[in-house]
């Protein structure tokens, strides 16, 4: 009998296991989802603002609080698939393992990850894998679109080179022609920032 009972009880057990994981599994994709529909959503939010500010930087100096009347107009950046998802990934990675920096947990820049998905780049551009050309971060808990990062980004306030600011409006040669743009925009609660965003502006070689 007893045999009998412990057989039952193994089953209900393995049944109950089952059901959590299955639960847990449900709720990762719940939040997977979620977080690629706010990233959906805010990156194109980001990307089409980015565009307009390009496009009349003049008129948005008041707005901003920047004086932007001696930039030159630049053209609508194209949207990039390869460039959009590996900028998604990076603003995940920098949330889901709490840090913030153009170089990842593991010594990698965005010129390697960027290379490695499929937008090739020139050797030269490759020389070391920590390299960063094309990117531009943001993160703040305050800061929950992407309009928001996007602005911040050119503001660039405390940066004196106005590294973000040149890169994002096309303020150099080399960025100037740099014409391929992805984003990418991530939350996670309980994180350092619980808000991240990657801007990528890079071009072929």
């Amino acid at each position: 009998m007893n045999k009998y009972l412990n057989f039952g009880f193994i089953v209900i057990l393995f049944f109950l296991t089952a059901c959590s994981d299955s639960n847990n599994d449900s709720e990762s994709d719940i939040e997977e989802s979620e977080s690629k529909n706010l990233n959906s959503i805010e990156s194109k939010k980001a990307f089409t603002y980015l565009n307009a500010v390009r496009n009349n930087p003049g008129s948005y100096s008041d707005e901003l609080g920047v004086d932007l009347s001696a930039v030159e107009k630049r053209d609508d950046l194209i949207w990039d698939d390869i460039l959009a998802k590996v900028a998604y990934e990076k603003a995940k990675d920098m949330a889901e393992r709490n840090y913030f920096n153009h170089v990842d947990l593991d010594g990698y820049g965005m010129n390697y990850k960027i290379n490695e998905a499929g937008f090739e780049l020139a050797d030269y551009l490759l020389s070391s894998n920590a390299a960063n050309s094309f990117e531009s971060i943001a993160a703040g808990t305050n800061r929950d679109s992407g309009k928001i990062m996007v602005q911040e980004l050119i503001i660039d306030e405390g940066v004196s080179s106005l590294g973000h600011r040149k890169h994002l409006l096309g303020m150099t040669d080399f960025w100037a022609k740099s014409p391929y743009c992805g984003i990418g925009f991530y939350k996670k609660e309980g994180s350092k920032y619980r808000y991240y965003m990657c801007v990528l502006i890079a071009r072929h070689e």
